[in-house]
């Protein structure tokens, strides 16, 4: 990722780590979604979890046993995910639920927004793994999961499902502008794919223009072009005066069909390739027979 890309998952990431639940319940949920990241490279995770576990006014008793853990000075111990009760997911209301996942994704998730592609992927035990892919099912955001040295990954690579979970979860501004990356990115690329279909349109009709050109002189130098229709003289003079025009426009400006058009185009090129194609004589009776009363 660039750094700018970076910057902006971090900033996901600290916004959704701010977000300081109001119900006791929601902050014990979000707890037992932050157990097993308790590693002394996740320290602001353990942060995180010091900060739900404290008593409230209202919350009668400590939320959870991580208070007990703190020791003298401020530092926050290694915590061991035993000490938090599993979370029970059949029982639970969805605000907990919600709660839930956003502890799981601070504990075991990743989000990568490298070269315009978004990524976000759990990596758990490998029996979690099927579990959460269920639970995330359940609020219309399926993932898929394999096994990868032995854990369990749950990966989402649409951008428009890993937008809509960080949204659940409680994303933000960030939030906002990771949208905003990926209208701009949407726009930038159906911009550039209409920008290299007129391009390519452009390339054939001017190809296609030349073409016919020199078809039109071929049959003017051996005196086809004289013996042909009247559409296809009149086609062959306009393509000669507008050989920019598509055939539509020609069409417009001749006041016939585009396959008219279209035809006598055709013919064109056709004739300057067979030299020996002659157009058959336009008087009355056969060629060679002498008419009645000759």
């Amino acid at each position: 990722m660039t750094t700018a890309e970076s910057d902006l998952v971090g900033s996901i990431r600290a916004e959704l780590a701010a977000i300081d639940p109001h119900r006791r319940c929601c902050r014990v949920a979000e707890s037992a979604g932050l157990a097993g990241a308790f590693e002394p490279r996740r320290r602001n995770i353990a942060r995180v979890a010091l900060r739900l576990s404290r008593t409230r006014p209202g919350d009668g008793v400590a939320s959870s046993a991580v208070d007990s853990g703190a020791q003298p000075g401020g530092a926050i111990p290694e915590i061991a995910a035993a000490v938090v009760a599993p979370f029970d997911w059949g029982r639970a209301a969805e605000h907990c639920r919600i709660a839930y996942l956003r502890g799981r994704f601070l504990a075991h998730g990743s989000l990568s927004l490298a070269s315009g592609r978004t990524h976000l992927e759990f990596v758990l035990a490998a029996d979690e793994a099927r579990t959460l892919c269920d639970r995330l099912a359940e609020f219309d955001m399926p993932a898929h999961w394999r096994l990868r040295r032995g854990r369990g990954v749950v990966t989402w690579k649409s951008v428009e499902t890993v937008t809509t979970f960080l949204k659940v979860v409680g994303g933000g501004a960030a939030l906002l502008e990771l949208e905003s990356r990926q209208v701009s990115r949407s726009v930038r690329g159906d911009l550039n794919r209409v920008i290299n279909a007129e391009s390519a349109n452009l390339g054939r009709a001017v190809a296609a223009s030349a073409d016919q050109l020199d078809a039109i002189e071929v049959l003017a130098a051996d005196g086809r072009l004289a013996d042909q229709p009247h559409t296809v003289r009149l086609v062959a003079d306009a393509r000669r005066e507008e050989p920019e025009a598509t055939i539509t426009e020609l069409a417009a400006r001749l006041g016939l069909h585009r396959s008219s058009v279209q035809r006598a185009l055709e013919r064109i090129e056709r004739l300057a390739i067979h030299p020996e194609e002659r157009p058959a004589p336009r008087s009355g009776g056969r060629a060679g027979l002498p008419r009645a009363g000759s």
